[in-house]
């Protein structure tokens, strides 16, 4: 099964379609107001129609309440990425749409709380954990141990994300049998800022994989 990406914190034409020409298979809007990659409903909705069928949309969001939620759906998201969100509100959004429930990983013990998501959720994205006064909860660079997921049962199917980029993609994948990574910072110039050529240069390293 070849191996696929997603592109997250999108906010231009530009990056969006370098995203698609890449073969990602997912990309990724993010409705959280501190982060540098915000972006409304409006422009998301914008970019969302330019997405051919077979790339999905995804939302992310740090344990959001129903308004918006019913927002985002109705700028065309297709799949929920939940952040610090509680097994019984992931299964609560699991009824309008599918939930990715990201686990924040520093330790082979912070594993465990994927097990919580079985139910509730349609994927695990194993994330670093960032630090305790982080004012966001990913898309800082940060990395975990790889070697942590090794021969680890997994409840549910899993995705990889936390510190990828071009030059590390290969060996996350090798280490981890990961089959679909998620990347935000690594494609960046600035926070915030996609870059094009790192887009293309992630994708084209996944492609490899």
């Amino acid at each position: 099964m070849p191996v696929t990406a997603k592109i997250c914190g999108l906010s231009t034409p530009e990056t969006l379609d370098a995203a698609i020409a890449g073969g990602a298979s997912h990309v990724g809007f993010v409705f959280f107001p501190p982060s540098p990659r915000n972006v409304g409903f409006e422009l998301a909705r914008s970019l969302i129609a330019r997405l051919p069928s077979h790339v999905e949309p995804v939302g992310v969001f740090v344990d959001p309440d129903e308004a918006l939620i019913a927002a985002a759906l109705a700028s065309g998201i297709r799949i929920a990425q939940l952040h610090k969100t509680a097994p019984e509100r992931a299964a609560a959004i699991r009824t309008r749409v599918p939930v990715w429930a990201a686990v924040a990983v520093k330790t082979r013990a912070d594993l465990a709380a994927a097990a919580a998501y079985r139910g509730a959720a349609d994927r695990i994205l194993y994330d670093a954990k960032t630090p305790d006064a982080a004012a966001l909860p990913g898309g800082m660079g940060l990395r975990f141990d790889w070697k942590l997921l090794e021969n680890i049962p997994q409840p549910l199917p899993w995705a990889l994300s936390g510190g990828l980029d071009a030059s590390n993609a290969r060996e996350a994948v090798a280490v981890t049998g990961a089959r679909l990574v998620d990347v935000s910072s690594g494609v960046e110039s600035g926070p915030g800022v996609k870059d094009v050529a790192k887009i293309a240069a992630f994708l084209q390293a996944v492609a490899q994989c």
